[in-house]
């Protein structure tokens, strides 16, 4: 499925936005994406563009004694090319969440669609420091949080919206992804189906969801399906079971803090 957002008016409208964002909050933005269904390859006509950025402060900022507010939040803003949903974290509480076991960073750095991007030496280094912080078990159960979430809001009456089947398909399958591999799983929702194979009917089911979403209003909600709520309820259950087994990171935080102090040099 092609995703609109390669399409340049779009492309353009977001990265002129950043720009003044940076130029707004007076930061650096070293690397920014598409999150959400639009990089899962399941967008809806009327989809947000959910754009994530990492970005740093000038040198000074981080030297003083009180640490100032980290993340940059916004409205969703109405465009020309539809709802825009900005979000951002200050380099250094991405780091730390990385050295947690936050997954977010390595879906970012996995997106199809990158509005700004570190330079090929950056990125290889980021990278490789990377590796060794993923957490198979915090990542795992980090997916399994979303999906849990997800199902316990919207599976308690008859109707449920189309979007929200793959707000909790695409985690759970994520989760399932890692209690099989030990690695960490695409973005994209596609590459996710092959833990399917051996499911005819759920795979037919979510054909019919993805080809129903791609023309419909997302907001319009749709008759609960018994065998995806089957399916979603069993293999939870399944997946939390397992993911006890699996392994925890195994990074030196000494490199993360060379890694932050490499990105404040090349600003």
């Amino acid at each position: 499925m092609s995703i609109p957002l390669s399409e340049p008016p779009a492309s353009a409208l977001i990265k002129a936005r950043l720009a003044s964002l940076a130029a707004q909050h007076q930061v650096t933005i070293l690397y920014a994406c598409e999150s959400g269904s639009r990089a899962s390859g399941f967008p809806s006509p009327d989809s947000d563009y959910d754009v994530r950025f990492i970005y740093a402060h000038p040198q000074d900022w981080y030297l003083a004694l009180e640490e100032g507010r980290d993340v940059i939040d916004l409205p969703l803003e109405d465009s020309a090319a539809g709802v825009l949903d900005f979000g951002g974290w200050d380099v250094r509480k991405t780091l730390r969440l990385a050295r947690k076991g936050n997954p977010v960073i390595w879906e970012w750095l996995q997106s199809p669609t990158v509005y700004h991007g570190l330079e090929a030496g950056l990125l290889q280094t980021l990278t490789a420091t990377l590796a060794p912080f993923y957490s198979p078990i915090a990542a795992c159960h980090h997916y399994l949080a979303l999906c849990r979430g997800t199902m316990t809001r919207e599976l308690t009456d008859p109707t449920v919206k189309i979007k929200k089947y793959f707000y909790m398909l695409r985690p759970l399958l994520a989760a399932a992804w890692i209690e099989r591999y030990q690695s960490i799983p695409p973005m994209a929702f596609t590459p996710l189906r092959a833990l399917l194979d051996n499911q005819a009917a759920i795979q037919a089911s979510i054909d019919d969801l993805l080809a129903r979403k791609h023309y419909t209003d997302e907001q319009i909600p749709i008759d609960r399906i018994a065998l995806l709520d089957e399916f979603l309820h069993a293999e939870l259950a399944r997946v939390q079971q397992a993911a006890a087994k699996l392994p925890t990171a195994t990074g030196d935080p000494a490199n993360l803090d060379k890694l932050f102090k490499q990105f404040l040099i090349s600003l």
